[in-house]
């Protein structure tokens, strides 16, 4: 449907435009609920939600201002989609001839179940421990298929911006686990108000922002690629069992295992490095020089190099 839409010259809107923005200029205010996880956390270390849960100070010493802009894009592209997906609404039929396949969820107020608007505090009860999913997805839709049947499906748009090859049928096999994991804990968030089943069905939407070239042709290096998952009460289950051993960990002040593969994106990294006891420091040092006579690819070595370092630079602190 993408693709049909965006071969389509372009559309001008500026009622709709004009609607978008004015939906944003009071979005509604929801504030977590404690204990809570987050969806886009479901694939941290259990080391850095442990240390969440305890109250450490979230590291905040700016960025390279190539990164910023990096995920400033990445913000971007997700409100590309999805306006884009507003206009084929209604503008879809008008161009094709048939009617868009799928279409947001509107609340109540008529806005579009998505972002500010879909913002949830939702409780979970599993293994002992009662604490919240806060959050917000990219959005969830009303799919019509082919024979007329209506299916309620989650979107979750990523975005890929080093190479056009991230996307490629060789490279991209399906999605990245941690963004399953982030969907399938949105699948219990967004369960029908009607009859309370589970938003079983999720697309994970990539986006690439490099292109091979202008005259480059979709099958020959695309730049959007959609999975479609199906999850189920056992994928939920496991999702939570991850949360509730941290839980565990915090009640008995037990940390879980340092997780030097999760350093880059971990956004406690200052506490992490504090908290490693010297047995643990020992057992990263030599793991590091181990990685470094390995045969593994050079980025990996140079990535755990630079993770050891990170980490005695800010165990000085």
């Amino acid at each position: 449907m993408l693709n049909t839409y965006h071969a389509k010259s372009e559309v001008w809107d500026a009622q709709l435009d004009s609607q978008i923005h004015r939906w944003y200029t009071d979005p509604p205010k929801l504030f977590p609920k404690k204990p809570y996880f987050s969806p886009s956390a479901s694939g941290s270390s259990q080391r850095e939600l442990y240390l969440k849960q305890l109250g450490a100070k979230r590291d905040n010493e700016g960025q390279p201002p190539h990164q910023k802009r990096w995920t400033t894009l990445g913000t971007a592209i997700g409100d590309v989609i999805q306006r884009d997906l507003l206009f084929t609404e209604k503008h879809y039929k008008k161009l094709t001839g048939v009617d868009p396949a799928f279409v947001f969820e509107r609340n109540a107020d008529g806005t579009p179940v998505f972002e500010d608007f879909a913002k949830r505090n939702v409780p979970v009860s599993h293994n002992g421990h009662d604490f919240y999913l806060y959050g917000t997805c990219d959005g969830i839709m009303r799919y019509t298929a082919p024979d007329g049947s209506a299916y309620r499906v989650g979107l979750e748009i990523k975005s890929k911006q080093t190479t056009h090859s991230k996307t490629s049928a060789f490279s991209m096999k399906g999605a990245e686990d941690k963004h399953i994991k982030q969907a399938i804990a949105y699948s219990h968030m967004y369960r029908d108000t009607d009859t309370g089943q589970p938003l079983d069905y999720y697309i994970i939407l990539y986006v690439n922002a490099s292109k091979k070239g202008w005259f480059t042709m979709y099958d020959e290096a695309p730049d959007v690629r959609a999975f479609a998952y199906e999850f189920t009460d056992e994928d939920r289950a496991q999702l939570f069992d991850y949360f509730t051993e941290v839980l565990d960990a915090v009640k008995t002040k037990s940390p879980p295992p340092f997780d030097i593969d999760a350093w880059t994106f971990n956004s406690y990294k200052t506490a992490t490095a504090k908290s490693l006891t010297n047995d643990e420091l020992t057992e990263v040092k030599e793991f590091v020089k181990r990685a470094l006579k390995s045969g593994i690819p050079d980025y990996k070595k140079e990535q755990y190099y630079d993770a050891y370092q990170d980490i005695m630079d800010r165990r000085a602190m």
